[in-house]
């Protein structure tokens, strides 16, 4: 039987947690808020857990053991101390030990939108779920798969924020929750996709498609990556 850490969530039995409270930070690309850095290679001295009993659900709840996590402040300590390995799978890591959780879609969810300035200045900050802020940018894109039909859960293609990066090429996301996502649609303006009209917003010099405008006249703006 593997050995699983995090047996409750007392954290005088989580000593792998208090100490994952110190651990290091540096500030997002817009100097709102702090983001975690990304892990590195295993520590010697790191235990490895196996899977421990956590569920991440699509609305972004914890649960443990089946159970919901209803503490605020609990969530965000474990959201604080989970990474991504290269192979996109998703654990809670730290300084002492680590273990391997389960995600339906991505671990986190864009709640609330606010935004400053205009054009290609303006500057679109996030607040995830765990109260997070994410402001969308070159380091932080927005990212939609145009491949996804519309008429799913959400009426359309979903915007996806990278929250911060993973250990490979996989990052870590937020999906953008149906009221911020009209938000977007409300600021959004016409652009070019790889050459396919359509609508997105600017946030630090950077525009990001959100969705596909057919037959539209628009500004030619630079195609940009995905």
């Amino acid at each position: 039987m593997k050995q699983q850490s995090f047996p409750s969530l007392g954290a005088d039995e989580m000593p792998g947690m208090a100490a994952a409270r110190t651990a290091p930070f540096v500030p997002g690309p817009c100097g709102f808020a702090p983001r975690s850095r990304p892990a590195s290679d295993p520590r010697p001295s790191q235990r490895d857990c196996g899977p421990l009993p956590f569920l991440i659900q699509r609305d972004g709840s914890w649960l443990y053991q089946g159970t919901p996590i209803r503490r605020k402040p609990m969530v965000c300590l474990f959201a604080s101390v989970l990474r991504r390995d290269i192979h996109g799978r998703y654990r809670l890591e730290t300084p002492v030990e680590r273990g391997e959780i389960e995600v339906e879609d991505v671990p986190f969810v864009a709640v609330e939108l606010e935004w400053r300035g205009c054009g290609r200045s303006q500057v679109l900050a996030f607040r995830t779920n765990v109260d997070e802020i994410v402001c969308a940018g070159p380091d932080n894109p927005l990212t939609v798969d145009w491949s996804c039909a519309p008429g799913g859960d959400e009426g359309a293609a979903i915007p996806y924020l990278t929250v911060r990066p993973g250990d490979g090429t996989l990052p870590i996301q937020a999906r953008i929750a149906r009221a911020v996502y009209y938000e977007l649609a409300a600021i959004a303006v016409e652009g070019q996709r790889c050459g396919v009209p359509c609508l997105g917003v600017w946030s630090q010099h950077r525009f990001f498609p959100i969705g596909p405008l057919p037959d539209a006249c628009v500004e030619d703006y630079p195609d940009e990556p995905g």
